[in-house]
């Protein structure tokens, strides 16, 4: 008695959404660490919660999972994390016309994701946090007064 498979799956079906890792877009990746866009393109240290702000306000249906990327060595909570993405319909046309594929979807990300409040906040405290070093080194050192 053969098996016959009816097996008719949706791409509303949320186990259909694509799935993107963080490591996808990561510049301290390589491609056989699981980067999948250029290197010029990609971001430092991506989060799940930046991919997901940036694809929620861009209009897309998404998803976070708490799983890690398979190939990822180090486990701990600040590389885990997993987004879907509803991406096609049920008929296999876009949801959103700007993004036909799973590489727009992380061209968007890679551009999107330095704008972020919280990126840009992060670059100017470390940058003021770098010139106070530099002004505090200035008042260092032996006075040459008169005594």
């Amino acid at each position: 008695m053969a098996a016959t498979w009816s097996v008719d799956k949706r791409h509303s079906e949320r186990e259909r959404w694509i799935c993107i890792y963080p490591t996808y877009i990561n510049s301290r990746r390589t491609i056989s660490e699981g980067r999948r866009v250029a290197r010029s393109l990609c971001i430092e240290n991506p989060t799940h919660q930046e991919i997901k702000d940036v694809l929620v306000a861009a209009g897309l249906t998404v998803g976070v999972e708490n799983k890690c990327y398979p190939r990822e060595k180090n486990k701990d909570a600040q590389t885990r994390g997993r987004v879907r993405v509803h991406l096609k319909n049920d008929d296999g046309t876009p949801v959103d016309k700007s993004f036909p594929s799973r590489d727009s979807v992380l061209t968007h990300l890679c551009e999107m994701i330095p704008k972020l409040k919280s990126r840009q906040q992060k670059q100017s405290s470390s940058a003021s946090g770098q010139a106070q070093q530099q002004a505090g080194k200035k008042g260092k050192g032996k006075s040459k007064g008169k005594r």
